[in-house]
């Protein structure tokens, strides 16, 4: 069953100004970066209540974010559930 939304996951172009974007709306700093060298992508999560907001982009052309990126605009990439099993 699910239980909560976890996290909204949201593809952006520069990650650097989109961190600073969030953090000047959300009144908060992230709390957590990380670089996925297996997927070729920088994340930055902060928390909103119970869920959590992560920024991706892409560290190479052929990662997933940057093709994504290539097709659509900048916003939602995933949205991610906690479920109890």
């Amino acid at each position: 069953m699910l239980t909560n939304l976890e996290h909204l996951g949201l593809a952006v172009r520069d990650l650097e100004a989109a961190t600073a974007l969030y953090a000047a709306l959300l009144g908060q700093e992230p709390y957590k970066r990380e670089h996925v060298p297996s997927e070729a992508v920088d994340t930055v999560f902060f928390r909103v209540g119970e869920s959590k907001i992560e920024l991706l982009a892409g560290t190479s052309p052929d990662s997933a974010i940057t093709r994504y990126l290539d097709k659509k605009p900048e916003g939602i990439h995933h949205v991610a559930f906690a479920v109890d099993d």
